[in-house]
Formats: C-alpha cells, sequence, structure tokens
C-alpha cells in the first residue's frame, strides 16, 4: 500500500472517530449501527405499507422514505428466516425479491417487522419506532388483470388496454391495448370462477367497417358475438353469462366546483344473457321492464341467484334513440338492489324480491359482488345514479348473506377502508379473503388499485397499494387503472390472436330478443330449446 493510500486511511478513521457517535460498517450488504437515537413514531414512508395485513405471496412493497437524511438503513424480519437489510444512499427502499418471497413464505401468518433508520446531515442515525404487517395465511390469486386508460373523457389516439399483471413479482403484460386497430374502447372483461380459460371482453370500434363486439375466450379458443355485452357475470357454471344492455350519455358540470366534471345518465338499460352452448341471446321480462332501469349483474357464489340494481324511470314520452340525458332529474335517480332466482337445468327464472332499497338507505346502490363462498355481498353506494366511479361520494358497504339467511334482514354496514375520495370496481378472490378495488384516495383524478384483506369475520384491514418495483412509479404516472378481476393463473390468448378474431370474418351472429329497454313482441330466440349447441 503507497504512503498517501495509508494516509488517507488514517485521516478517514481519525474523523469517524471524532465523531464519537455513531460507528456503522458495510460488509457483505450489512449494516451495523452501534449507537442512534430512538424516535417516539414511526417512519413517515410513501406508499403507506405498514400496519396492515399482507399477501404471503405478494411482490416487495417497496416504498420511499419521507424523512430527510443523508443514508437510510431498513431491516425486515420475522419468526423465522434470514432478515432482509438494505442500505440506500437515497429514501428509495427496494427490496430483493427473491429473499421477500422466501421471507414471507416462512412467515405465513406471522408478524413482518420493519426497523428504518435515517441518518441526518449531522451523521446522527434515529431509529423510529418499529412497525410491522402481519402475513396472511391465505395466498391471493396470482394474477390480476385490469384497464389501464388516461383519464380523459375522449381518447382519440390515447392509450387504452386492459393488461395483466403477475401479483408474485413486477411483471406485466398486455392483453389487448389500443395499438391493435386503434379500437374506440376495451372494457366489460369478465371471467368464470376467476379461471381465464372462459373470459368475455368488449370491443368497439366505429371506423372502417367494424361494428362493436365481444370476443369469448372458451377452453382456449377465440370467437367474436356479434354483439357488445355491457357489464357482465359469468354464471358458475359457465354456461351462460348475463349482461346489461345501455345507452348512456355524457354530460358535464361546467360550472361546478367538483373534483370530477363529467356525468352520465343511463336513460335506458336492461338485462339479457348468453348461452354459450347456444349460442343465443336471451331476456326475461323480469329484468327487462320498459318502466326500470336495470344493470350492475352479479351471480351468486352457487348460481341460485342473479343480483343486479335496478332503478325507477323519472321521465316518460321521450325517443330514447335521440335523448341525451335528463339533466333536470339525473340526480333523483337511485338504484335499488333486487335479486332473482335461477333454475339453471330448466332454464327459467323465479320472481323479483328486493334485497335493499335506495328509499331504506337514501343512496344509490351499484356494483354488486358476491364472495365466490356466498357469505359477503360487496357493494358501492352513492349519492344517486349509477356510475359511482366518478363520484366522489361513493363508497364500499357489505352484507353478511348468512347472517341474513337466519334474520331475514339485510344489514349493511359501511366498511372502514373507506376514504374522503371514491372507491369503487371491487373484485373478490377466488378464497374469498382477498378484496382488490380502485380508488382515488392517493392521486384525486387518478384512480389507482389497492388490495385488502378479509377474515373470516368480515372484518377488513387497511388497503396496499398495488406495488410497483419503482416506489415513485405512481408519481409520475398520468394513467388511472380500473376494473381489476383476479385470475388464478394467466390470460394466454393476448394480443394478435384477439385482434385476429375481432378483424376476422367469423362471428356468432345473434339476435337481441329486446330493443333497448322494450321487448320484441314474441318468444325471445331459442326459447323452446334452453340448451342448444353452437353450430
Amino acid at each position: 500500500m503507497s504512503k498517501r493510500c495509508q494516509c488517507f486511511l488514517v485521516i478517514l478513521l481519525l474523523v469517524v472517530l471524532s465523531a464519537g457517535v455513531v460507528v456503522y460498517a458495510m460488509r457483505d450488504n450489512k449494516v451495523t449501527i452501534d449507537q442512534y437515537t430512538r424516535l417516539d413514531r414511526e417512519a413517515k414512508i410513501h406508499p403507506d405499507y405498514f400496519g396492515t395485513v399482507i399477501p404471503p405471496n405478494i411482490a416487495p412493497l417497496n416504498f420511499m422514505v419521507l424523512e430527510e437524511g443523508k443514508r437510510y438503513y431498513v431491516k425486515v424480519y420475522s419468526k423465522q428466516g434470514k432478515p432482509i437489510e438494505v442500505f440506500s444512499r437515497t429514501a428509495k427502499i427496494m427490496f430483493p425479491s427473491r429473499s421477500w418471497r422466501k421471507l414471507l413464505n416462512k412467515n405465513r401468518g406471522q408478524e413482518l417487522y420493519f426497523d428504518v433508520f435515517v441518518q441526518k446531515q449531522d451523521s446522527q442515525w434515529r431509529l423510529f419506532s418499529r412497525t410491522s404487517n402481519k402475513i396472511a395465511h391465505e395466498d391471493i390469486d396470482g394474477f390480476l388483470v385490469y384497464r389501464k386508460m388516461e383519464p380523459i373523457y375522449t381518447r382519440l389516439n390515447g392509450l387504452m388496454g386492459i393488461y395483466q399483471r403477475n401479483l408474485a413479482n413486477f411483471d406485466e403484460t398486455v392483453i389487448l391495448d389500443s395499438s391493435f386497430d386503434k379500437v374506440d374502447c376495451l372494457n366489460c372483461h369478465t371471467f368464470c370462477k376467476k379461471h381465464p380459460d372462459k373470459m368475455l371482453l368488449g370491443v368497439r370500434r366505429y371506423y372502417a367497417g367494424y361494428a362493436p363486439a365481444t370476443l369469448l375466450i372458451d377452453d382456449g379458443k377465440v370467437y367474436k358475438i356479434g354483439s357488445k355485452f355491457g357489464y357482465s357475470s359469468w354464471h358458475p357454471s359457465g354456461r351462460l353469462a348475463v349482461y346489461s344492455i345501455n345507452k348512456l350519455p355524457m354530460h358535464f358540470h361546467l360550472h361546478s366546483a367538483r373534483d370530477e366534471v363529467r356525468d352520465t345518465t343511463d336513460v335506458s338499460s336492461a338485462l339479457a344473457y348468453y348461452l354459450v352452448d347456444a349460442g343465443v341471446i336471451k331476456t326475461s321480462p323480469q329484468f327487462s321492464k320498459k318502466e326500470r332501469l336495470e344493470t350492475w349483474p352479479a351471480w351468486s357464489g352457487d348460481g341460485r341467484y342473479l343480483y343486479f340494481c335496478s332503478a325507477e324511470t323519472w321521465w316518460s314520452g321521450w325517443d330514447v334513440q335521440n335523448f341525451t340525458s335528463p339533466s333536470e332529474k339525473y340526480d333523483q335517480i337511485k338504484y335499488d338492489l333486487v335479486r332473482i332466482s335461477y333454475d339453471l337445468d330448466n332454464d327459467k327464472w323465479g320472481e323479483l324480491e328486493t334485497v335493499l332499497s335506495a328509499q331504506d338507505t337514501g343512496l344509490s346502490i351499484a356494483m354488486p359482488h358476491i364472495s365466490p363462498d356466498g357469505r359477503w355481498l360487496l357493494f358501492c353506494m352513492c349519492d344517486y345514479g349509477y356510475f359511482s366511479p366518478w363520484q366522489k361520494s361513493s363508497d364500499l358497504y357489505m352484507i353478511d348473506l348468512k347472517e341474513a339467511e337466519q334474520t331475514g334482514k339485510y344489514e349493511y354496514r359501511r366498511l372502514e377502508i373507506n376514504s374522503d375520495q371514491s372507491e369503487a370496481w371491487q373484485s373478490w378472490s377466488s378464497n374469498s379473503r382477498w378484496i382488490v378495488f380502485s380508488s382515488k384516495r392517493h392521486y384525486g383524478v387518478f384512480t389507482k388499485l389497492c388490495i385488502t384483506y378479509v377474515d373470516t369475520s368480515g372484518k377488513v384491514y387497511k388497503p396496499v397499494l398495488l406495488p410497483q418495483k419503482d416506489p415513485e412509479f405512481y408519481n409520475s404516472c398520468l394513467l388511472t387503472y380500473n376494473t381489476p378481476e383476479l385470475t388464478t393463473w394467466p390470460v394466454k390468448n393476448v394480443k394478435g390472436e384477439l385482434a385476429q378474431a375481432y378483424r376476422g370474418p367469423d362471428t356468432i351472429e345473434v339476435d337481441l330478443p329486446i330493443t333497448m329497454a322494450t321487448p320484441k313482441p314474441g318468444e325471445p330466440p331459442g326459447q323452446q330449446s334452453p340448451w342448444g349447441q353452437r353450430e
């Protein structure tokens, strides 16, 4: 070693010893801090990932430490396994995926602890109060499918797509996006029992000769149905799917202090259902009434009941094809939650019954979803109308259906996880232990996805923002995320295969048995034979 190097090391050692307060060393990426000051508060981080329940198979919860400092050290540990230690010269804390996965998997049901150290400009280290998350026993479904788009009402040449994310890491892949044939809209994707081999996806493109259609993935094959399905729900058997038919003109609150100036009113709607094997569309007078607006269908876990939202029309004598919006009465429309029984073997519908009345709640009900185990009914309520994502008043509510069967009363409760911003687009995991929903709590107009745990008693826990590899990702992401759907494995029919099916000439031609909300005279097609075969 040269004399110059020796001199430099001596000077460095004198500087460290003269500080007399902190000595830390890095060896094999490990940090030892001998002296520090304890602070009686938790460190501020973003996203806020502390104090909740997390899936044992979730990607690393990387975060930013929102405390001023020049060096940062975070130690993550639990009852078993090797701790994870991250030393950073920036406030960005990123955990190694393999170590994170091992630590969580070994400690299901245990607490995951976080020790956060920050070295200030005076070279002194501060240790913040220890924080923790509980690692759940139950996994969340491995993949999340969602729509990602620009948060504006016109999307000419804008980005819109259906994407899938591997929740165990940060891999995101395209299922279909607007770069394929410059489609106007992709939406209403839904899966049967969380299985991606049976899927519906709505596609709209109003130029170059392409009509709106619905893409059906059935046992690995892609079909194009010659009709655009609205909000859809698969029967658990996979033999049919119910969907809404809506006329939804948009209007604007131009002289308003609202955060969201867009608004929409469902001026005409009904429900219909598609029989997969027969390749026909049918409806029932029970949910296609001219004097009612019917939307947001959702099957019970056992397929015995179809739940949906229904409202009385507040106008009459109008031409539905040229009608724009009942602007003078838009905020008086409130939806009830109803259900109807269904006999699958005979394709027969029962009588309607009211589950929850808007007259009793004083609010409008939207987006019902029943947990796969049949226990919990999750839904939104907002001040008026059917489209809760654009309303700041939209909150999540829950009904215990098991308790309702015993008491005969549908008692609802507002969930503790709501914020002062819109919550909507909720979806269950296949094991009924996790909910994914959209929220504007973090970034206002930019809707993002949150994950929350539901225990066996129905208690919900602090939501976790969908983690990203770069914890600063959302600060510059000017896209909105919505319509999340969990799946047990990835969608395999993607991109070119879906686009080719949409462009191709092969179409399952269907005859819609209703014109808007008015049933056609006579029997709907396929009435004499409820279960035919696709030709």
